[in-house]
């Protein structure tokens, strides 16, 4: 039986935080829970000064720094996205959203290949569904979601550690990194962040989930 599509692309667009996100080229559907630490990291960045440089990795959509520069007039954003048909999608949302696009840079990267420079300011929601999760994710997203950007080798962790492993190259001295990950990664991210000479602090979501991690130099 084939699953029916997703509402959100049924519609063509979804709000998230005051954007309206386009979903034309069908990249992964922005989640409740993505948009509530989206949501505590732009409030704890109002006061920061600019310019606010901002990396926006693995970006799909772009809702996560389309957010960021509708919010913060001082953020300047990279967004990064390996998959060429959603960059497409990134400019009409910066476009349809009114946004000054010289304020963003869109860029073919797969994770850091092609971000150059450091940011003060880094957000990532990367693939990390082990395949031993398969069985609990619902047909719909199966079917029509791409698969590319919800699966990871390694138990769901290989983004992520690349992620961490860029950051003493693209992180400023005194920069920020939110990274959304399953609970059963917390005590990894602490770890590989520890080795680089940084410290992890794990976050819950809305429901009660460990969902996110900020991590800053020791």
């Amino acid at each position: 039986m084939t699953a029916p599509l997703p509402e959100a692309y049924e519609l063509g667009s979804l709000p998230f935080l005051g954007a309206t996100i386009h979903l034309d080229s069908h990249p992964l559907i922005p989640r409740t829970e993505t948009e509530f630490w989206v949501e505590q990291c732009i409030n704890s960045l109002r006061d920061r000064p600019a310019p606010l440089r901002v990396a926006d990795l693995f970006a799909g959509s772009g809702c996560i720094g389309i957010a960021v520069l509708l919010h913060l007039p001082a953020a300047q954003v990279t967004f990064g996205e390996i998959e060429k048909r959603h960059l497409t999608t990134i400019h009409k949302n910066i476009r349809e959203n009114g946004i000054d696009p010289t304020r963003a840079r869109i860029v073919q990267s797969d994770v850091w290949s092609a971000m150059s420079g450091t940011f003060d300011v880094i957000l990532a929601n990367p693939p990390y569904l082990s395949e031993a999760r398969i069985a609990r994710v619902e047909a719909s997203v199966l079917e029509h979601e791409p698969e590319e950007a919800l699966f990871a080798e390694d138990d769901g962790f290989a983004f992520i550690e690349k992620t961490i492993a860029g950051l003493p190259t693209h992180m400023a001295p005194d920069g920020v990194c939110y990274i959304e990950h399953e609970p059963e990664h917390s005590r990894r991210i602490a770890l590989a962040a520890q080795a680089l000479g940084y410290s992890a602090t794990v976050h819950k979501d809305q429901y009660g989930t460990e969902r996110y991690s900020v991590i800053l130099k020791a």
